[in-house]
Formats: C-alpha cells, structure tokens, sequence
C-alpha cells in the first residue's frame, strides 16, 4: 500500500513539472509558476521546480526572485551547470557583475568549451572597467576558437576603452571578415568612422547595419549625420524621418531635423520639430532660441517674444535674447519695452564687449555639440549624444525575448477552442458562437459559463486560483456522482477547466472518458483534438515525433464536423493542423470553407493569406490578409508590410 501512494504522489508531481514545462513554453510565466508552487509545496527537496520556477520569474523581470529560486536550487544540487547560468544573468540585470562572475567561473569549471559563457563573463569584466582580465579571456577565447567574430569585436571595445581606436578598428575588420553579417558590429565600425570624419565610410557602414537591422533608431541617427556631413541633405532628411517613425519620441531625430529643414527653408516644419523636443523637454534652452528665431522670421513676433522671455529669464546677460526681444518689440509697437532691453544691452557695452550672434558659415556649417552643452553661439548645429561611444551590450543566452516585448511574429493564429473567456479580435461587433456550447450552456447550467475563443488567454495569479479551485469543485462532484452517465457534463466542464490551466493530459483523459459515456457532441471531440494539438506543439519542441498524433487530432476534428457540419470554427482548427503538416492546400480548403460558414471570421481571412504566401501566391495571400485587417485583425497590416518588404 505504501509503495502504491508512494507511485501516485511521483506521478503526480512529475505530472505538474511537465504541466508547469508546458506552459512555460507557451509563455503563460504565472500559470507555470503556480504549477511550481504546488510541486514545492509537496516535495521541497527537489531542485527542478525551484529552477523552473526562477525561469518563469526571470521571464516575468522578477530577478530579485528568480535568484532566489536559484540559489536554493543550488543548495539543493550544486551539479546543474545552468541553474548557476541563469542566477549569472539574474545578477546582470542587477549589475552585481563580480557575483556573476562568480557564477560563470562556476559554469565554466563544468563546460569550459561553451563560448557563450566565456562571452558572458568578459562583458561582466568589461562592465567592470576590468580591462585586463577582460583582455586576458580574450585571448583564450581567440585561441581556442579563432573563427568566433564575436571574441574580436569584443577585444576591439576594450581597445576602445583604452583609446586605441586604430587596433580596435584592425579588430572589427577582422570581426566583420569573419561574420558580415553581424549588424551592431557594422554600426560599432561606424561610430570609429564617424569619429575619425570618414564620413563616407561611415555611411557606408551604417547602411550595412542597417541593412540587417532595420529597426535600430540610432543607425538611422547616425547615418544622417554622415550623409549631412557629404552634402545629401535629402538623404540625412530620409533618415531622420525614418527614425522617427520607427521611435515618435527621438529627441535627436527631431532636433537636428528641425535644423536641417532651416538649412532648407521649411522654416514651418522646422518650428513643429522644435515644437515636438520642447514638449519632450520643456527647459531645453536651445530648442527654445532656435524655435523663437524661426518664430520671428515666420511672422509670428508675439510667439517669439515668448520665448526670448523664456531664455532672458534663465540667462538674464543673454545679450542676443536681448538684442532680438527688442528688435520685436519694435516690430509690433511696444516702443518702451524695447527700449528697455537696449538701454540693458547698451549699459553691458560699458562694462565688456559685445559681440552678436554668428552667421552660418561654411567653417561651422558641419560642426556638431554635445547633447548637454549650452552654447547660443552653436544654436545652428546638429546635436549628438554625450557619449557616443557607448556600446549596449546584448548577453548571449536561452533565455531571450518577453512575449510583452515581442514585434509581431507572421504566423499562423492559434486553433479556436472551448474556454471560461470570451473573445473578440478587435471589432466589437464580432463576437466568437457556436450552438453546441449555448445549448451545452442552456441544458447542463455549468459552474462557469463557456464561450468559443482563439487562442489560450494568460490568467491572472487569481483567476488561475479559481479555476483550479472550480477543478476540485468538479472533482468532488463527480466523486460523489452515483450516475455519470447522468452527471457527464462535469466531466466535460472539468476537461474544459483543466484546459483553460493548460493541464492538456488530464484535460483528455476526461474528454476520452466523456466520449465513451456520450459519442454524439462535437463539443468534446473539438476539445480534444485542440488538447492534442497544443500538446503536439510542446512535444515537437522537444524533438518528439508527432505525426501520428496530429493525424489523430485531425480525425477528432472529422468527427466532430460530421456531427456538426455548420460550425466554422472547426474547418479553420482543421486548417491550421494541416498546416502544421505543410499541407496548405488543404489548408486553404478548410480556411475557404470557413469563410463561406461565416464570412466576418477575419482569423479565417489571416491564415488562409500566410497558407496562400507559403505555396508562392503572394497577391492572393497579401489581398486576404487585407480583409482580415478590414475586419478588425489589425497585426494584419504589420504582416503585409513584412511581406512587401520582402
């Protein structure tokens, strides 16, 4: 008997380990961490759901507590090379760099030819100003892997660093030798031009970058610089808009195209830039001079006294601010007050020099100043950062990305399912029906009302509580029930709950168990197919064959249309495991046949437009998705941009 409830209890905490795995993998971080919770709650002693419970709280940016997690997984085996791994990289997002250290030496001891970790631990000593240890793993690291590019971009920093810029260029040359194909060292390479005013090298090099990193704002920064400093101040405008589509709020892209346009003449737009960096930065003094000369020379005199006032207020010997107040104050009438600013000006000239504000110049014409000095006799240049040098260091890991984080991915969307939650994809006016589950709503009155929703939705700490909560509920009742064959519809409602939290196994076990008492609604066929299907996906992460078991999905989703031939929802889940398998033919067939069911089904639209792009029809694919942004799908639009790109 005690070996009995000894086999039950493993079963079922290596039951929840794979559950909470799950989910982890379909990045739903608080669901799996409840998962843990339960596994430590029951058997304390083991490592593996402390450390996975620290992977689902790194995920979430709770570094603090995942390295918590961490270090009793440690204690508990001090064996397992990447929970030390991973409470390094916690340690980083703290800047604790020496306890990372500290835990990449450990690392190392037990996989001291892994690069990434060697990577790691020199960007920590480089974080530490630590140049010569960092140098010293250099070394080691070009030596036992010559051809790594990253070692030498590395090495070029620290000769940065050190201020040998020509030895760091040699070894970004060599880096890009290796891998050109890496856009942050095209850009690092530019910044040595850009300093060096090889302005025609650095573009060159910035357009590589950006080339393979279209979405890096101060690449597009950069290169209006260099392209500014060659005279094509159409091509520095282009960047400088780019820049700003990609991030609104740019301080830089919005000044210095504010000043470009000065140098064109579009003296309007040119006052709506400043306008966009004052509302950014109130107090920016340069902004507010150059804005009040463009509102002086536009006819807006009142606008410009304003904002002279501004500077004069804050710099009150600002003898041009003065100059120029009075020659406004003439402009519109107030004698007085003008007279006043120069009767100022005129007692300075008693006392020092007076020198006016400088022209342009082909001398000063492409000159720069730091974003931080103040200097009104350089209120025509473009602005640069303080320290533009500055490398943003990108640690190599498993652990990449947040789903918060995430642009758009071109995939196909996820199957439609039986859950506790509605769902609308945008437009208020659509809303997710089948009559099966109102009827199944209607007849069986269930705990929780059902709906039809695509996708799984991430529940709250609390809403994961109350349905698990809702599963004991239900399995009292059905413990309890002398009739199942009467009481059947708890087994299906807890089937449904323990899909909601992702419990796939449990969840078909009762909807086989259901089947057999009850063949006849489409309903638990429906739930089952999508249960194996997510299922199939973790287990093909994994490297698991799934070929039979999607075929076994896809003959649960032909039963459940042969008894309910009307519903779309089920046509589209058809299509999309036929996509898995790369039959997009007939993929298409069933999204068509989904469509034609409910013609406003706009996830419909969607992925018969990704299946039509895959066998090469892009128009045709390209004008569904059209219509699935038409109807509410608005990643739609992010999707067929993508695809023009391309």
């Amino acid at each position: 008997m005690l070996i009995s409830v000894f086999a039950s209890a493993q079963f079922r905490t290596d039951r929840l380990i794979d559950v909470g795995r799950s989910a982890l993998y379909y990045e739903d971080y608080v669901l799996s961490i409840q998962y843990f919770n339960q596994v430590i709650l029951m058997k304390p002693y083991l490592y593996e759901p402390w450390f996975l419970r620290a992977v689902a709280k790194f995920y979430l940016d709770d570094y603090v507590g995942a390295e918590k997690d961490c270090s009793e997984a440690i204690r508990l085996n001090p064996y397992i090379p990447g929970i030390f791994e991973l409470r390094g990289l916690c340690l980083i997002r703290q800047k604790r760099y020496d306890e990372a250290i500290e835990d990449y030496d450990k690392t190392i001891e037990f996989n001291p030819y892994d690069k990434n970790l060697w990577f790691n631990r020199v960007l920590c000593k480089i974080e530490k100003k630590d140049y010569d240890a960092a140098n010293a793993d250099l070394d080691s690291m070009i030596t036992m892997w010559k051809d790594y590019a990253k070692a030498y971009s590395l090495k070029a920093e620290v000769c940065m660093q050190q201020k040998d810029t020509i030895k760091g260029a040699e070894y970004l040359d060599k880096s890009l030798e290796i891998d050109p194909y890496d856009g942050d060292v095209w850009a690092y390479r530019a910044m040595i031009s850009l300093s060096q005013r090889k302005w025609k090298d650095a573009d060159m090099q910035l357009s590589k970058a950006i080339h393979l990193k279209p979405t890096a704002v101060a690449n597009y920064v950069n290169r209006a610089l260099a392209r500014y400093n060659i005279n094509n101040l159409r091509g520095a405008l282009d960047d400088y808009d780019k820049a700003i589509e990609i991030d609104p709020n740019n301080f830089l892209a919005h000044y210095n195209r504010g000043q470009l346009r000065v140098q064109v003449g579009d003296d309007n737009r040119a006052i709506e830039d400043f306008n966009y960096v004052i509302n950014l930065e109130p107090d920016n003094v340069m902004a507010i001079y150059n804005r009040a000369l463009l509102l002086e020379r536009t006819g807006d005199i009142y606008g410009a006294i304003e904002d002279y006032s501004k500077l004069i207020d804050q710099y009150p010997n600002f003898w041009a601010g003065l100059s120029n107040r009075a020659r406004c104050y003439r402009k519109v009438g107030m004698t007085s007050k003008a007279e006043l600013d120069e009767f100022r000006i005129f007692k300075s000239q008693m006392e020092k020099h007076y020198g006016r504000q400088q022209r342009w110049s082909k001398q000063k014409q492409h000159e720069v100043r730091k974003k931080s000095e103040i200097d009104f006799d350089k209120y025509n240049q473009l602005v640069v950062e303080d320290d533009n040098n500055t490398v943003q260091h990108e640690y190599s890991t498993v652990y990449r990305g947040r789903v918060q984080n995430r642009k758009i991915d071109v995939v196909f969307l996820p199957l439609f399912q039986i859950s506790f939650s509605q769902y609308d994809n945008g437009v208020k006016s659509y809303q997710a029906f089948d009559s099966d589950v109102e009827k199944f709503n209607f007849e069986q009155k269930p705990l929780r009302r059902m709906y039809v929703r695509c996708g799984v939705k991430s529940l709250t700490e609390k809403e994961n509580k109350e349905v698990f909560a809702l599963i004991d509920t239900l399995s009292f009742a059905i413990d309890a029930s002398r009739d199942l064959n009467k009481d059947k519809g708890l087994i299906l409602q807890r089937a449904i709950a323990n899909s909601v939290v992702q419990n796939y196994a449990d969840a078909i076990n009762d909807l086989t168990a259901y089947i057999q008492t009850d063949s006849t609604l489409s309903l638990a066929y429906w739930q089952r197919a999508v249960c194996q299907a997510r299922m199939n996906e973790y287990d093909a992460s994994r490297g698991v064959d799934i070929g039979l078991k999607t075929v076994g999905a896809i003959v649960d989703l032909d039963k459940a249309i042969r008894l309910n031939s009307n519903n779309a929802y089920l046509y589209f889940d058809r299509g999309n495991l036929y996509a898995t398998n790369k039959d997009y033919v007939r993929a298409i067939d069933n999204y068509t046949e989904a469509i034609r069911l409910d013609s406003n089904l706009a996830e419909a639209y969607y992925n018969r437009g990704i299946a039509y792009i895959n066998i090469g029809k892009k128009d045709t694919g390209i004008s569904d998705l059209s219509k699935a942004g038409e109807l509410g799908l608005f990643d739609a639009y992010s999707a067929i941009k993508k695809f023009r790109s391309k």
